[in-house]
């Protein structure tokens, strides 16, 4: 048998079902394999399936140790469908919500999109012998992944068709859920990196063969898991989009877990919301402030390399005009970056205190936020790369934070709230040992390392936070 099509069915106590569906399956006549992931269900269900089997020849069985998440069950299916090298997925429940007529449809519908899904919203009374309760929180989800998420189909159900031909695995690389929240996260993110969602409608009948297991708390979860995603996609959408590889071959480095950290955003509620004040100040107040520096000091198609340059949000615009080379120490970090400038030039994962470039090949240096992380020792070293790195003629534009800053004064009250009143140990931002004193500070430093400074600001265009500083070498 050519493999071609896989139908991915889960299953956790489905003993009752699955020799009906594995019947009526067979009675659609379609050339396929059909997978059952089992999660060691109590009442015996992998038993069955195994005996199912020798029945039935292109019947597949994998156990599991245990309930591990439907969501966490539907990664398993892809992953093997990709592995095993077949062309089409069909993924569905086991229990006769979704009936297994509607595959040839489904399929039929997928050779003409990326992905396809069954939806209970196309037709009138497709959703008949439901209760008023379960009407009113299935149309309320439909209600919250179209306008939150922007998914128009049916985000929610599990009947589905994937061309696996067209859809790449890493898009289900970067799927976090691992339980009901992975049907909307999955179109969400297949949504955001520009694949074609198609549907057909279907028809749900109230559940004959059992219960749904989604309860309470699990609906509560996803909720807010679902605002998650929704506050993320305005604050940040490009850190959902497959990004292009760096290249880190040539370098050696020790990764800084803790800027790892700091760019996953995962670890709490209080480092999340961080995450999005600091991502919307960079794209109302930095971005622009860059950008209008950018072009007062380099003139357009000159070479500029942005090191230690983070998730990349105020480059998004600089592309179209400048060749840049993008480096940063945490892998986090280029990953995002790659993601937010799909056109960059070229991207590098690399120590700042460790840059093995070309000498003399970059028109200007810039960076923002960076500096005031590193001892003054560090902070001439670097500069003294930077040197080397620059053309005849080349500048550096660096965006360092004022010790005055107000912004300086807010994470501080809000690390003492955080770890002092509520004990919590927690670090929203890694140290800052050298932010700068002022325009005279700033010329010791370079005169020191030996550059002369160019141009000195401080003022409301970034709500007084950073000190632009402009610099070139003495000798040029």
């Amino acid at each position: 048998m050519e493999k071609e099509i896989l139908i991915f069915i889960p299953t956790y106590n489905e003993r009752e079902n699955v020799e009906k569906i594995c019947k009526e399956i067979d009675l659609l006549g379609i050339n396929c394999h059909v997978l059952f992931v089992d999660d060691n269900s109590p009442d015996g269900t992998g038993a069955v399936l195994e005996g199912l089997t020798k029945k039935y020849k292109n019947i597949i069985v994998q156990h599991r140790a245990g309930k591990e998440g439907i969501g966490s069950a539907h990664i398993c299916g892809i992953t093997y469908a990709y592995e095993h090298g077949y062309d089409l997925l069909v993924t569905m429940d086991s229990d006769f919500t979704h009936n297994p007529v509607d595959i040839p449809k489904l399929l039929a519908a997928v050779k003409n999109n990326e992905v396809v899904v069954g939806s209970r919203y196309m037709e009138k009374n497709s959703l008949p012998g439901w209760s008023v309760f379960r009407l009113v929180i299935t149309y309320f989800g439909h209600f919250l992944t179209r306008y939150l998420l922007g998914i128009k189909q049916d985000a929610s159900g599990a009947f589905r068709a994937y061309n696996l031909r067209r859809v790449a695995l890493a898009v289900f690389a970067q799927i976090n859920s691992k339980s009901y929240s992975f049907f909307f996260e999955s179109l969400f993110l297949l949504k955001m990196n520009g694949y074609s969602l198609g549907e057909i409608p279907i028809t749900l009948s109230a559940r004959t063969y059992g219960h749904s297991k989604l309860n309470f708390k699990e609906a509560m979860r996803s909720g807010l898991f679902l605002i998650k995603l929704a506050l993320q996609k305005i604050v940040n959408p490009a850190r959902f989009r497959i990004g292009k590889v760096a290249n880190s071959g040539k370098f050696s480095f020790l990764e800084n877990e803790e800027w790892n950290s700091y760019w996953q955003r995962k670890k709490n509620a209080s480092s999340f919301f961080y995450g999005i004040a600091a991502s919307v100040y960079r794209r109302l107040f930095i971005k622009p402030h860059l950008q209008r520096h950018i072009k007062m000091n380099f003139n357009a198609g000159s070479k500029l390399l942005h090191a230690g340059c983070g998730s990349g949000q105020v480059d998004v615009s600089l592309h179209e005009n400048y060749a840049i080379t993008a480096v940063d120490l945490s892998s986090e970090a280029i990953e995002l970056y790659s993601k937010n400038n799909p056109n960059v030039n070229r991207i590098e994962q690399a120590d700042i205190l460790n840059l093995e470039l070309e000498r003399h090949s970059f028109d200007g240096i810039y960076n923002l936020g960076v500096f005031e992380h590193f001892s003054h020792y560090e902070i001439k070293n670097i500069l003294g790369q930077f040197r080397s790195l620059l053309k005849p003629g080349g500048k550096i534009v660096i965006f360092w934070p004022h010790r005055y800053a107000w912004s300086v004064f807010v994470l501080k009250i809000a690390h003492y709230i955080l770890n002092h009143i509520f004990k919590k140990n927690i670090r929203l931002h890694p140290a800052e040992p050298s932010l700068l004193g002022g325009k005279r500070s700033a010329q010791s430093i370079l005169s020191e390392a030996s550059f002369e400074l160019v141009n000195y600001t401080f003022n409301a265009k970034d709500l007084f936070v950073q000190a632009v500083v402009v610099a070139r070498p003495q000798d040029v």
